[in-house]
């Protein structure tokens, strides 16, 4: 089963078809994303200095999800190809609980026990997860060189855990907790690239933020029950209202506006910068650490995932 739209060229096909913008144009407009996405680890500890990071996953879908909403109702419709029915909210909603509660939640959990370097680089696992749930769909297929390069990249990630440094902030529970949350988007992926066939991606990241965000009302209730928000400096509210605006609803905007032309796996590969522009920005803005097995380890992930996508 092809895992483009049809009106979409092959992955490695340069030729604009008619509709379709430009490789060189979606390909600027992915490494932006990741941009968003890297500084995004270091402005969510800005963060994590005055909200819990359950209250702060929380408010930040749902800032995302009304920020979206005047959007869509401005131009959602014109994006669709097909307009969705009382029977697709189901799935719209399943797809903000996997794609927003579970993957912001557990990131934020995550990193708040672990480093910034070690967070970025489980996150850049996750090309791979997409790929196996895709594969698991029938949606890509897997070979030997890119078994191989989930081999080579999961040995990294195995370097990191038994080698952590004296005094860094990295846990085996943050790591894990960021690993989840790469799941929970790979599935997000996975599951909106066949929605994305119908429904325009505007309409799918309204229903994810504010659908993922609604749920999430108990919890914000609960933790202002015991939270003073007149103690939260202005650059906890810039720093949130980042998370929302940037990484959250205009990257997953652009994601969602790729994955119509590219394969998933494709979109997917282009997280392996995550790494590396997140590491940097921590170490320049937060002082983070950077160890020999880090630097091996990260390495391995990275060629690991780089393999894979060149298969």
């Amino acid at each position: 089963m092809s895992t483009q739209s049809p009106s979409a060229a092959t992955a490695g096909d340069l030729r604009v078809v008619s509709g379709q913008p430009s490789l060189i144009r979606l390909y600027a407009l992915l490494t932006l994303m990741v941009f968003f996405w890297a500084l995004n680890f270091v402005i969510a500890r800005i963060a994590l200095r005055y909200f819990p990071s359950l209250l702060a996953a929380s408010l930040r879908a749902l800032i995302a999800g009304l920020l979206l909403l005047p959007l869509y109702f401005w131009k959602g419709r014109e994006f669709d190809h097909e307009p969705w029915t009382r029977k697709d909210i189901p799935m719209l909603l399943l797809l903000g609980v996997t794609g927003v509660t579970f993957n912001q939640v557990l990131f934020l959990l995550g990193l708040e026990r672990t480093s910034t370097p070690h967070a970025a680089i489980m996150t850049g696992i996750m090309p791979l997860q997409v790929l196996v749930m895709s594969a698991f769909c029938g949606l890509e297929r897997l070979n030997g060189l890119r078994l191989a390069g989930m081999g080579l990249a999961l040995g990294g990630v195995g370097v990191l855990q038994t080698s952590r440094s004296i005094g860094t902030s990295a846990t085996l529970l943050g790591d894990a907790l960021v690993l989840l949350s790469g799941t929970a988007f790979a599935a997000f992926a996975v599951i909106g690239k066949k929605l994305t066939a119908k429904h325009g991606g505007l309409t799918i990241n309204t229903f994810a933020f504010l659908g993922g965000g609604l749920v999430l009302l108990p919890v914000i209730a609960w933790e202002s029950l015991s939270f003073s928000y007149t103690h939260v400096a202005p650059a906890g509210w810039l720093s949130l209202l980042y998370m929302a605006a940037f990484p959250s609803a205009v990257a997953y905007l652009i994601f969602y506006y790729a994955l119509t032309y590219i394969p998933a796996s494709r979109v997917g590969s282009f997280s392996y910068l995550q790494p590396i522009l997140a590491t940097i920005l921590g170490v320049l803005l937060l002082g983070d650490h950077i160890s020999s097995a880090l630097v091996l380890g990260g390495a391995l992930v990275l060629t690991g995932v780089f393999l894979t996508e060149r298969g």
